[in-house]
C-alpha cells in the first residue's frame, strides 16, 4: 500500500495535497505533477511511502533539477514507484550503459568461454566460466545492483528545518516526523 502526497510551500506555509500516482510513470511525470501544485515557483515537496518499508522524499524548486532523497533503495528497486525514483544519476551509473551492455552482449559473447567450455550461469544472469568458483565472483561488478539503505540527497531538507542526521535516523512514521519538523504536520494529516 503506497501514500504519497504533495507539500507546496506559500507565504502561509504549507499547503498539502494528497495524489494519485497511476498516471505517473516516469520521475519527469512526478515532476510535472509537483511543477503543477507550485505556488510562484516556490518549494514543492513529493512524499511517497510504502508501507514503512521505505519512503521518498522529492523535492522541486521552480525549474532547477528535483532533489531526490530514498530511505532504503533496495526496497525502493523491487517498487514499481520506487523504480521512478531510482535514476542512473542517482545510483551513479552512466545514463543508458545498460542498454548498451545488452545490446553488445547480444552481438558478442563476452563471458570469456571458450566454445567448447561449460559457463555456470550466476545470479546476475551473467555467465562465468565453469572453473571460476561462484564464491570468488564480486558483487561489486554488479552494475545492476543497487544498495541496501540510504540513498541520494542526504541534506535535503536541511534548509526547512530537518537535518540530514535526523532524516537518515526516521523509520516509522517517516512522514509524520518530516511534516512536524517542516512544520506541516496538520496539514499533511489532513490528506493522510
Amino acid at each position: 500500500m503506497y501514500f504519497a502526497a504533495l507539500l507546496a510551500r506559500t507565504e502561509d506555509g504549507w499547503e498539502a495535497s494528497d495524489t494519485e500516482l497511476d498516471d505517473v510513470e516516469t520521475l519527469s511525470d512526478l515532476m510535472d505533477l509537483a511543477r503543477e501544485a507550485s505556488v510562484d515557483e516556490d518549494t514543492v515537496l513529493v512524499f511517497i511511502e510504502q508501507e514503512d518499508a521505505w519512503f521518498g522524499v522529492i523535492r522541486v524548486d521552480g525549474e532547477e533539477d528535483p532533489r531526490i532523497y530514498v530511505s532504503n533503495a533496495s526496497a525502493a528497486a523491487r517498487s514499481s514507484y520506487g523504480e521512478i525514483l531510482l535514476t542512473d544519476e542517482l545510483l551513479g551509473r552512466e545514463p543508458g550503459a545498460e542498454d548498451e551492455i545488452a545490446a553488445l552482449e547480444e552481438l558478442v559473447d563476452l563471458d570469456d568461454t571458450e566454445d567448447d567450455e561449460p559457463s555456470v550461469t550466476i545470479g546476475s544472469g551473467r555467465s562465468a566460466p565453469a572453473a571460476e568458483s561462484i564464491d570468488t565472483i564480486d558483487p561489486d561488478d554488479d552494475p545492476d545492483a543497487v544498495p541496501a539503505g540510504p540513498i541520494g540527497e542526504f541534506g535535503v531538507l536541511t534548509d526547512l528545518g530537518m537535518s540530514e542526521k535526523e532524516l537518515l535516523t526516521l523509520r516509522n512514521d517517516a512522514l509524520v516526523e518530516i511534516a512536524d519538523a517542516l512544520g506541516a504536520a496538520e496539514v499533511l494529516e489532513t490528506v493522510r
